[in-house]
C-alpha cells in the first residue's frame, strides 16, 4: 500500500525495495521545487532504513514526469 509521505510523493516498502511515487498526476508529475524537496525527503527516509537495498521511482497517472 502506498503511503503519502507528502502532498507530492508516496512511499512504500516491499521487502528490500522502497517505491517512491511522484503523485501529481493532474500536473503530469511536473518537476517543481516542492516535488524535489519531497522526493529528497523520501530518499533520505529510504537511506535511513537499513532494510532497504533498492529504490524504485515511478510516476502516478499516465506519465512519469514532465520537466
Amino acid at each position: 500500500m502506498l503511503r503519502p509521505v507528502s502532498a507530492t510523493v508516496a512511499y512504500d516498502v516491499d521487502g528490500a525495495v522502497a517505491t517512491l511515487t511522484l503523485d501529481r498526476p493532474e500536473r503530469l508529475n511536473a518537476i517543481v521545487p516542492r516535488l524535489v524537496d519531497d522526493l529528497e525527503a523520501a530518499l533520505d527516509r529510504a537511506e535511513a532504513d537499513d532494510a532497504v537495498r533498492a529504490v524504485r521511482l515511478r510516476g502516478a497517472g499516465r506519465d512519469f514526469c514532465a520537466g
